[in-house]
């Protein structure tokens, strides 16, 4: 008798080769003593919804997702309230035989948040830069997290407006030009924009603007330390950045996957951040 295949997810995505998910998840199948896989699948938009039905067939317990599928999955299995709420989806799990998709960057963000920057819940005003998927995720976060206003820029602000709409009252749409006036106010800024990352255009934001006691978090995380987290940290204040979001966001897919639930520790971090810096 054959014995069974171990456990193996992966990675759907177009491209995906960028991706340090493997680097993460094989981090975690040795430390726990874990036999199982994670590899990368590039799945160009044509074929995603073949190999989405197919998944369990192909081998998989289930699946990262990032772009430009995310939004695409959500039809092709059972969204949890996250991902109808977010609108998109980042991981995909078999539960009663049923493909479930749910969005982990909700709880990346909000846990990156409470391991970097304790108590930041107690702000009443957040800013957030940017109106795309990424933003939509950290919105819900914050509104389940009980921040009472959440303001949000964007350069076009009509897509300000749409997530204003679909996420209620607490949220207000703002032009880009009117950042500095809300500043002020905020005692957590949130950059979800490429702006920032190497090579991309540089974020003008005026951190001086912000209160004292005030979070600066940073979805960013090429470079480690981007240019907004930079100018924080000058200023003495508390900072979250992208690598922590990006560790955290991982930790419920690897425990449907694979039954345990991993920890985002200073090895497994240094071990990514050596990889992102290596030439």
């Amino acid at each position: 008798m054959t014995a069974p295949k171990p456990p193996a997810a992966c990675l759907i995505g177009w491209p995906a080769a960028h991706s340090r998910s493997p680097l993460i998840h094989h981090h975690w199948l040795r430390t726990l003593g874990i036999e199982g896989g994670y590899v990368i699948e590039a799945v160009p938009p044509e074929d995603l919804r073949d190999f989405v039905l197919r998944l369990s067939l192909r081998g998989f317990v289930g699946a990262n997702v990032t772009i430009p599928h995310k939004e695409s999955v959500l039809v092709l299995s059972t969204p949890d309230a996250r991902a109808r709420a977010v609108g998109a989806a980042n991981t995909l799990w078999f539960a009663e035989g049923e493909l479930r998709c749910t969005n982990t960057d909700v709880e990346g963000f909000i846990n990156n948040l409470d391991a970097s920057a304790p108590g930041w819940d107690m702000a009443e005003a957040a800013l957030v830069l940017g109106a795309g998927g990424s933003s939509r995720a950290v919105v819900f976060g914050l509104l389940e997290r009980g921040v009472k206003r959440v303001h949000i820029a964007n350069r076009t602000i009509a897509r300000a407006e749409t997530l204003a709409e679909q996420f209620g009252p607490n949220v207000h749409p703002l032009s880009w030009d009117a950042i500095g006036d809300v500043l002020p106010r905020a005692k957590l800024l949130v950059n979800t924009t490429s702006l920032g990352m190497h090579g991309q255009p540089s974020l003008d934001v005026d951190v001086a603007r912000l209160p004292q006691d005030a979070v600066v978090a940073d979805l960013v995380y090429v470079p480690l330390v981007t240019p907004l987290l930079a100018a924080a940290k000058a200023r003495g204040l508390k900072t979250a950045d992208g690598l922590g979001m990006l560790l955290h966001q991982a930790v419920r897919g690897f425990e449907l996957w694979f039954g345990r639930r991993p920890e985002v520790t200073a090895e497994l971090r240094a071990l990514v951040e050596a990889d992102l810096t290596k030439s």
